[in-house]
C-alpha cells in the first residue's frame, strides 16, 4: 500500500512537521507500506519530493534551492515566502529542483492513503482533511470537525465549559481592542483583578508553545511584549535600534524574523508596506530610523493572530496524555506523562531536545488520581468527537482538580515525543504504532459512508499483509543495539540507539533488540530492555527503571491495567514482547544476537573496551576495530599521529589536574606561554561538542579548569556563570583536558568548518575500500557548534555539500582535494566501518587548499537530524541502507577473522 506522507506546510511549526515526516518516512513497516514523500511548502504548494531532501537538517537547507535565493551581504537563509510574489512558472521551476510539483487531483494516482504530519493552521484545523475528503483520499487521525475544534483554543474553552470540564478563568483580548486602548495600565489592572497573577497569554491557533508567555508581575512593559508575542506584532523604538551595534542589529533581525522565536516573514509596516526578506527588513529599519525618521515603527506578520487568549495561571503539575481507540472505537487513555522542566514554559527546545526536560510516565501520583486523569481524558476525547488518537494536555492541582487544555489532533512525531513514548507502554514500537494509526484511520474513514467499497478493499489487503508479516517476523537477523553508557554523551547515545533500532525495526531484514549499557569507569553491565524502557525520556530515566526492576519493584498498577485494556491492540500489532529488563552477560549476548550495533559515544564504546569483549565471542559489530578505537578516542594521540604523518592539525597540549592542584598560577602561566587567547579547551576523550569552549580570558580558563577538575558531579555556580553554561549543560569530570590553538582564516580567500563522513567496504582483493562522502559545511550560531545545532531538528545550519566555491567545477575540485585528505586520515588511523571527521578548510587565492583536522569520531552520532545522513543521501543511501552497509561490513570482517 502506498502511503503519501504530507509534511512541512505554511505554519510556524513547519520544521517539527518536516522532522516528523522524516520519522514516519523512515519508520513505516517496509513489508507493508511504500512511503511517498509529499512536501507542502510554505505557500501551500505540494511537491512530490526527491527522497534525498528528507534527510536535510532543516527545510531552509534545501528549499528554496540555493540557486534561486538572491545573493545578499550576510547570506541569511530564508523560507520560500521571503522570495516575494512568484509566478506560477517560477513556482514550477523552483519545485522542479527538488522534485515535482503535484496537485490534489493527482493524489489518488500517487498514493492510497495520506499520513498527515502537518501541524498548526492548515494542517490541524480541518483544511487538509477537507481537501483530502473532497478527492476521496483516506487520511490519518481525526476528521474535519474535531480538527477544527482542536486548533482553536478559544472555541475549546466554550466547549470544555459546556461539557462540564474544569477550565481556568480566561479573557479574550482582540487586536482591535488592544490597538485602540487609551489606558493599557487600566486594562492590565482589570485583568489582574479578574484573573490574578501570574497571567498566561497564548496565541489561539498555535502549538509547540509558540506565542505563549507567562507574566508573573504587574509590569506594563512585560505585558505589552507578551501581547505582541501572541499577536505576532512588534513596535520598535528608534533610540533602542540606534543604540545597537551593526552585529546586534543583524542578530535582532534574525531573531525577529524567526518563525518560532519571532514574528516571521513577510511583515507589514503600519503604512501597509510589505517586507519579504530578512536583509530587506534590516535595510528598511536602518533607513527608517535615520536622523529624521519616526520615533517608532510597528511590524505585523501577515500571518498574525487577531486575538489573544489570557488565562489565569494554574499552579499544578503538568501532564500530557495520548488517547487511542480500540477495535470497537472505544477510547483508551495511555498512561499520562508528567512534564518536569527547567523553565516556566514547556518550550520548543524542552519538547524536542533529549535531556532538557524530564517526562515521567506515569505521572507520580496515587493510582486513584492517575485513573481520574485517564477518565477525564477519555471523556474529553469522546465529547469533542476525536478519532483514532489525540494528545490531551493538562494540569492537576494540589487539591486534585484536573484542568484539561489544548487538545491536539496531531501529535509531534519526533522519536522523543509523547506519541511514541506512551505507545511503548502497551508494547508498540514506533513502526507498529504507525501501522496501528494507518489501519485504525482507514477503519474510521469507512464509517463516513464515502468510498466505502474502495476503503473496505484496501482494509482487507492490509489485514492480509499484516497476517503475512506476523507469520515471518522471526525469520530476520537479530541485531543488539547497545546504547546509553555513563559519559556526558549518554543522552545523545540513547537518541542514536533509538534511531538505529527504529530504522532496523521497520526493515524486512533485521530484528533489533534494545540493549542498555550502564556502570562506571571500573565496570559495566549490559541489560536487554523492553521497548517502553528504551523510549523513556533519557539515559538517566532508563537507568532508573532498570535499577527499580533489579530491586524487585513491581510494574505500576496503572501500567498493568492499561496493558490489559489494550491487549487487543498489542496482540494485533506487536505480538509477545519482553516485559522487564534482563541482565545480559556477554556469553548470553552471543546466543541472543547475530550482530551488534554499538550506538555508544565516548567511553566505553569508542575506546576499544566493548570491541575487545565482543571479539572474545566472535560477535560482529560496527565501526573500527580495537586498536584504531583506542587511538581515535584520544584527541591528543590522534593529532600526534596525524602530525607525524604530515597531516595539518591544530597545535595542542594536555593540561593535567595534578599540575593544577600543585600550583595553579604556574599551571595557567604554562598554558598562556604556549597559547595566545582566544584558544579552544575541551575534554581529550569526549565528543558531541561536550564541554568544548572558546577561552578568551584568564578568568574563563580558570573557570574551565575548576569545572573539569572538580571532585563531585554538581556544577559550581560561579564558573558555570563565567562560561555561560546553558540549562542542563554537562561538563565531565576529567584528570586532564586538551588545549588547542584557535584555527583561523590566516590569509585564505575562503575559510569554513566542515564535517565529512565515510563508509568502508571490502574490495574484490579483500582490502578495505574507502567511500568518502561530500562534506557538510557547519555553521555555528555561537563560538562553537552546539549540541542543539548538531542534534535538534530545525536547529543549526549544515549545508551539504559544503560551499567551497561558487563555480561548480571549482567547488568540486576543492571537494575532491578535501576528500583525499580525509581518506588519508582514515587510512593512517586504520578506520573501519564508518566515521566522521571534523576539519577546517582554507582556500587561498592561488587555489591552494589546506585541510586542518580537528577530530575523528569512530562512532559518530546517528540521531535523526545528524548531517551524516545528508551526506549519505547524495551517494544514494537512505539511512537504513547506510546502517545496513555498516552492519554488513562488520559481519564480513568477523567471517574473515574466523576463517
Amino acid at each position: 500500500m502506498k502511503i503519501g506522507i504530507i509534511f512541512g506546510g505554511p505554519s510556524r511549526e513547519r520544521e517539527i512537521s518536516f522532522a516528523g515526516g522524516r520519522t514516519v518516512f523512515d519508520n513505516l513497516d517496509k513489508s507493508l507500506f511504500e512511503a511517498v514523500p509529499v512536501f507542502a511548502d510554505s505557500l501551500g504548494n505540494f511537491i512530490l519530493l526527491d527522497w534525498h531532501y528528507i534527510y536535510k537538517g532543516t527545510i531552509r537547507d534545501f528549499y528554496p534551492p540555493v540557486e534561486v535565493v538572491p545573493p545578499t551581504e550576510h547570506g541569511l537563509q530564508m523560507y520560500l515566502e521571503s522570495l516575494g510574489q512568484l509566478s506560477e512558472q517560477e513556482l514550477e521551476e523552483i519545485a522542479a529542483k527538488v522534485g515535482q510539483r503535484i496537485f490534489p487531483h493527482q493524489f489518488r494516482q500517487l498514493f492510497d492513503f495520506a499520513f498527515l504530519t502537518l501541524h498548526g493552521p492548515y494542517g490541524e484545523d480541518g483544511s487538509i482533511q477537507g481537501l483530502l475528503e473532497w478527492y476521496g483520499i483516506p487520511y490519518s487521525g481525526s476528521g474535519i470537525l474535531p480538527s477544527a475544534i482542536g486548533i482553536d483554543k478559544i472555541a475549546q474553552k466554550a466547549l470544555l465549559q459546556q461539557h462540564g470540564f474544569a477550565t481556568p478563568d480566561y479573557r479574550i483580548l482582540s487586536s482591535q481592542e488592544w490597538h485602540h486602548s487609551q489606558d493599557r495600565t487600566a486594562l492590565l489592572d482589570g485583568l489582574v483583578a479578574d484573573l490574578g497573577l501570574p497571567l498566561v497569554l497564548k496565541a489561539p491557533h498555535q502549538g509547540s508553545s509558540i506565542g505563549v508567555s507567562i507574566i508573573k508581575e504587574k509590569d506594563l512593559q512585560l505585558f505589552e511584549e507578551a501581547v505582541a508575542r501572541s499577536l505576532f506584532s512588534i513596535t520598535l523604538q528608534r533610540d533602542e535600534w540606534n543604540s545597537k551595534s551593526p552585529a546586534q542589529q543583524l542578530n535582532f533581525v534574525k531573531t525577529l524574523t524567526d518563525i518560532r522565536e519571532g514574528i516571521g516573514l513577510p511583515v507589514q509596516t503600519q503604512t501597509g508596506e510589505l517586507v519579504y526578506a530578512p536583509e530587506e527588513l534590516l535595510t528598511l529599519l536602518s533607513a527608517s530610523f535615520g536622523e529624521n525618521g519616526p520615533e517608532t515603527l510597528t511590524l505585523t506578520s501577515v500571518e498574525s493572530e487577531t486575538q489573544v487568549l489570557i488565562e489565569a495561571f494554574i499552579n499544578g503539575r503538568e501532564f500530557s496524555c495520548i488517547v487511542v481507540q480500540d477495535q470497537q472505537g472505544q477510547p483508551i487513555a495511555l498512561p499520562p506523562t508528567e512534564i518536569r522542566k527547567g523553565g516556566e514554559v514547556f518550550d520548543y527546545r524542552s519538547k524536542y531536545l533529549p535531556g532538557l526536560s524530564r517526562k515521567i510516565t506515569p505521572i507520580d501520583l496515587p493510582t486513584e488520581q492517575i485513573q481520574q486523569i485517564r477518565q477525564e481524558c477519555e471523556r474529553l476525547y469522546t465529547s469533542l468527537g476525536f478519532n483514532v488518537y489525540a494528545r490531551l494536555d493538562g494540569f492537576i492541582t494540589e487539591a486534585g482538580q484536573i484542568f484539561l487544555n489544548d487538545p491536539n489532533t496531531t501529535s509531534g512525531m519526533l522519536p522523543s515525543s509523547f506519541f511514541f513514548h506512551q505507545a511503548a507502554e502497551i508494547g508498540l514500537n514506533p513502526s507498529q504504532f504507525l501501522t496501528y494509526i494507518i489501519r485504525t484511520s482507514m477503519a474510521e474513514r469507512v464509517k463516513s459512508g464515502k468510498n466505502t467499497a474502495h476503503l473496505m478493499s484496501l482494509l482487507k489487503k492490509l489485514d492480509a499483509a499484516m497476517a503475512d508479516e506476523r507469520a515471518h517476523r522471526h525469520d530476520k537477523l537479530r541485531v543488539g543495539v547497545i546504547m546509553g553508557g555513563y559519559s556526558s554523551e549518554r543522552h545523545i547515545s540513547v537518541e542514536s540507539g533509538r534511531n538505529i533500532y527504529e530504522k532496523l525495526a521497520s526493515s524486512t531484514k533485521y530484528e533489533p533488540i534494545p540493549i542498555f549499557l550502564t556502570g562506571d569507569d571500573h565496570t559495566h553491565q549490559l541489560y536487554q530492555i523492553p521497548i517502553n524502557i528504551m523510549l523513556k525520556d533519557n539515559a538517566d530515566d532508563i537507568k532508573e527503571k532498570i535499577e527499580a526492576s533489579e530491586a524487585g519493584i513491581p510494574t505500576h498498577p496503572v501500567l498493568a491495567q492499561i496493558k490489559e485494556e489494550a491487549q487487543g491492540i498489542t496482540k494485533l500489532y506487536a505480538g509477545n514482547s519482553l516485559q522487564k529488563p534482563q541482565r545480559l552477560p556477554y556469553e548470553q549476548l552471543r546466543s541472543l544476537v547475530d550482530a551488534v550495533f554499538i550506538a555508544l559515544h565516548g567511553r566505553p564504546g569508542e575506546d576499544g573496551v566493548l570491541q575487545t569483549e565482543l571479539e572474545k565471542f566472535h560477535i560482529p559489530y560496527n565501526g573500527s576495530g580495537i586498536q584504531s578505537s583506542q587511538i581515535t578516542i584520544n584527541k591528543f594521540e590522534t593529532n600526534k599521529i596525524l602530525r607525524e604523518n604530515g597531516v595539518h592539525v591544530a597545535e595542542h597540549m594536555l593540561a593535567f589536574k595534578k599540575d593544577w592542584q600543585e600550583d595553579r598560577n604556574a599551571f595557567f602561566r604554562r598554558i598562556e606561554a604556549n597559547f595566545k587567547y582566544p584558544f579552544i579547551a575541551k575534554p581529550a576523550d569526549d565528543g558531541c561538542s561536550s564541554a568544548v569552549k572558546k577561552i578568551k580570558t584568564r578568568e574563563e580558563l580558570e573557570a574551565f579548569a575548576e569545572l573539569i577538575f572538580r571532585n563531585s558531579v554538581e556544577i559550581p555556580e560561579t564558573p558555570a556563570r563565567v562560561l555561560k553554561l546553558s540549562f542542563k549543560e554537562e561538563v565531565p569530570l576529567k584528570g586532564y583536558f586538551l588545549i588547542e590553538n584557535l584555527i583561523s582564516k590566516e590569509g585564505a580567500r575562503h575559510f569554513l568548518e566542515i564535517t565529512g563522513g565515510l563508509l568502508t567496504s571490502y574490495g574484490p582483493d579483500g582490502k578495505t575500500h574507502y567511500e568518502i562522502f561530500e562534506a557538510s559545511e557547519a555553521l555555528a550560531e555561537g563560538e562553537v557548534l552546539s549540541l542543539e545545532e548538531k542534534f535538534l531538528a530545525g536547529e543549526g545550519q549544515n549545508i551539504t555539500p559544503a560551499r567551497y566555491a561558487r563555480d561548480p567545477e571549482e567547488r568540486q575540485r576543492i571537494s575532491d582535494h578535501v576528500k583525499q585528505d580525509l581518506k588519508r586520515v582514515a587510512e593512517i588511523l586504520r578506520i573501519e566501518g564508518y566515521a566522521r571527521i571534523d576539519a577546517f578548510v582554507r582556500v587561498f587565492e592561488d587555489g591552494k587548499v589546506e585541510t586542518i583536522i580537528i577530530e575523528v569520531n569512530s562512532l559518530p552520532g546517528m540521531t535523526p537530524a545528524t548531517c551524516i545522513f545528508h551526506q549519505t543521501a547524495i551517494n544514494g543511501y537512505k539511512p537504513y541502507d547506510f546502517i545496513d552497509r555498516i552492519l554488513q561490513f562488520g559481519m564480513e570482517r568477523t567471517k574473515k577473522v574466523i576463517s
